[in-house]
Formats: C-alpha cells, structure tokens, sequence
C-alpha cells in the first residue's frame, strides 16, 4: 500500500509534550492522505507549558486508521492508569500496520503489553520503566521493536523514528527528500544531547526533577 492512502492516529492525553506529537505528524503529514488527533475526551490537550491542541474524535468515536502514534510527557504517568486509553492502544495496535512510540509514548506501549520480551526506546529519565512491562531498553534514537512496532528516545527522536518509518515504507530517497524538505539538518549548541555527553550536575539535576527520579536512587553517575 502507498503511504498515500494511509491514514494515522495520534493518541494524546492531558499534559502531553507537544514536539513528541508534532515532530511526526509535521513528517508523516508530507506522506500520508489523513491524521487524526485523538484525546481520551475532546477537551484541549494542553501542554504544562501552556500550548492547547483540539482533538478530532474522542477514544469512542474515532476512526479506523493504519498507523498508530503514541506521544509521552508529563501526563503519561496518570494515563498509564486510565485503562480506557490503554486498552483502545492494545486494540489499535492489532490492527494497524505499524505502531509508532515516542519519548515515554513508549511506556503507553508496554502497558498496554505490546512490547512485553521486545527491546525499545524511550527518554533516558524512563530507562528502568521499561523492564517492570517486560521490555529491554536500547539506547538508540529509534529502534524497532518488531516488524510494525517503532520507538524512539526522547522528545525530537520523534522527528527521526517519522523518517525512518518513511524509509522503510516508501524507500530511502523519499525520506532523504522529506528531511530535506524540513531542512531537518540539526547543529545544537552544544553537544550534550546524552547523559554520557554532559556533565554529571547537569544529569543530577534533571534526574532530581523527574517523576522518575526514585529509579536512580542506586544509580552511579
């Protein structure tokens, strides 16, 4: 089937990271004929830092659609129990094509039990969520977990889990055109986008403001 007749599902929640569900629909959106954004209601998915997005249907209404894109954030610790989300990921997942996790989108997957045995990618702060779901965490930008099931780590691997979905449904020269398209063609000031490239205050003090801060309590740095 051609990416151009496939349609995508994002799965939000309150208190998502905005770049998590951008970053991919901006990429995917160049492919695909249609996305939907879909909310446990259809209030506003406001971010912490004030951005709101409207929903398109509601996890009762929505429609049936081929990719599946789960986002992370600070409001995935309480949507870990909302088992309505949970279950509408585990049958979503069944039917669709590909299965897409990002940043702790990916612990919305393992959950929902669709990486149990499998390795994946989630944000650094998460790692040790991933083996209490049965999952192995790999520290890659976006790994595949399974022939339909795609992570990626933190926040902007978003952008780069979309361009390797892309290559490997329509081919390499159509994700090189589509990362050429975005000027996708990063130059950070500084290079400290791991833990093992930055200092050890500047990973304690991140680690010290994270939910998942009691993970690392017996953690060398």
């Amino acid at each position: 089937m051609n990416m151009q007749d496939l349609k995508v599902g994002y799965v939000c929640f309150k208190n998502l990271t905005h770049l998590d569900l951008v970053g991919p629909f901006e990429v995917l959106s160049r492919v695909t004929a249609q996305s939907y954004i879909i909310g446990e209601s259809m209030d506003p998915l406001r971010s912490p830092k004030g951005l709101s997005i409207l929903p398109d249907y509601d996890l009762t209404n929505a429609p049936d659609f081929d990719i599946l894109v789960v986002p992370g954030g600070n409001g995935q610790t309480p949507a870990m129990e909302n088992e309505a989300l949970i279950s509408f990921i585990r049958e979503r997942h069944n039917k669709c094509l590909y299965t897409a996790g990002v940043c702790t989108g990916t612990l919305l997957l393992a959950k929902a039990g669709i990486l149990k045995g499998k390795k994946a990618a989630t944000h650094w702060l998460a790692r040790h969520e991933l083996a209490k779901f049965g999952a192995e965490y790999v520290k890659d930008r976006v790994v595949w977990s399974d022939d339909k099931t795609i992570t990626g780590a933190g926040v902007s691997a978003g952008i780069d889990l979309a361009l390797t979905l892309i290559k490997k449904m329509e081919g390499e020269e159509k994700s090189k055109e589509i990362q050429l398209a975005i000027e996708y063609d990063p130059a950070p000031p500084h290079d400290g986008g791991s833990m093992e490239k930055t200092s050890s205050a500047t990973v304690q003090k991140l680690i010290s403001q994270s939910r998942f801060k009691e993970n690392w309590i017996s953690e060398k740095i």
